[in-house]
């Protein structure tokens, strides 16, 4: 079985994480950039953790086979600090970059106007840059976001076709079909949605254009969740394809929109900026 985790903070995860995801079955994720918990207070933090994804997480991943690809943007709940909105005036230059492969985290957090305005411009830098768009919808008022979600991607110059709507539920998933965009499932142990809902959700909407992950941040979370997901879809009856199309074929279908999906894995060098994961060693 081969899994594509398409959403997955691996900076917020240690190299036992990326060893039990390569035994599960996992060969690919997208790490999007998101809010890291301690808030930040200039662009500069921002550029360095971009690097790190350009950078260490790519190469802490091929330690373990693992093809590493991430996708940038300023996060929507820290897009209300105006400390951190410079960030926007800084994403061109790294959306260029050979591991990018979305711009997103992007959407709504409180649906404030300063996030109207971050949403709109970083689906125009998307636009610009030939890329898709990873878009996150608020945690509480959900249908609300979506909603609103929905309008702006339909004024903005990418097609819906070129947006993942993620953290989706039940009460937004059939909003976000109908309106043409693909279909993102954040699977957790206690929160947004569980491998249950998930195949119930599956059989009542079809597999077509639907991605699960794992989310895996710095709270209680799983990053084995899209095991989780494909065996039980396979106890409740879908079949292998099934499995392959939603755990894999969907997300390389959707990242590969940016010419810039690389599911090989070179092997890793010894160090990465003169640093390693090795303990003890030269």
């Amino acid at each position: 079985m081969r899994l594509f985790d398409p959403h997955i903070h691996m900076t917020s995860r240690t190299t036992d994480d990326y060893e039990a995801m390569r035994a599960a079955g996992v060969r690919a994720v997208v790490e999007p950039s998101f809010w890291l918990g301690q808030p930040r207070t200039s662009p500069a933090s921002f550029l360095d953790y971009f690097d790190s994804l350009l950078g260490w997480e790519p190469f802490r991943a091929a330690q373990y086979g693992i093809a590493h690809h991430c996708a940038l943007a300023l996060n929507p709940k820290e897009a209300n600090d105006p400390r951190c909105a410079p960030v926007l005036d800084e994403l061109p230059r790294y959306l260029v970059k050979d591991h990018v492969v979305a711009v997103g985290e992007i959407g709504y957090d409180s649906m404030t106007p300063a996030e109207d305005t971050a949403l709109a411009a970083q689906l125009q830098l998307a636009a610009d840059h030939g890329l898709p768009a990873l878009v996150h919808t608020p945690h509480r008022d959900k249908l609300a976001g979506l909603h609103r979600t929905l309008d702006v991607v339909r004024e903005s110059a990418l097609d819906p076709d070129h947006v993942l709507v993620d953290h989706l539920n039940e009460t937004t998933v059939r909003a976000a079909k109908e309106a043409g965009c693909w279909l993102g499932f954040s699977v957790y142990p206690d929160t947004k949605m569980d491998e249950k809902r998930m195949v119930a959700l599956l059989r009542a909407y079809g597999p077509e254009r639907v991605l699960v992950n794992s989310a895996a941040d710095w709270g209680r979370s799983d990053p084995l969740k899209t095991r989780a997901v494909a065996d039980l879809m396979l106890d409740e009856g879908f079949d292998e394809n099934d499995v392959d199309l939603v755990l894999w074929r969907n997300p390389v279908a959707f990242y590969s929109r940016s010419g810039r999906l690389h599911l090989d894995v070179s092997a890793p060098a010894a160090t990465h900026a003169g640093n390693s994961v090795l303990r003890g060693g030269e």
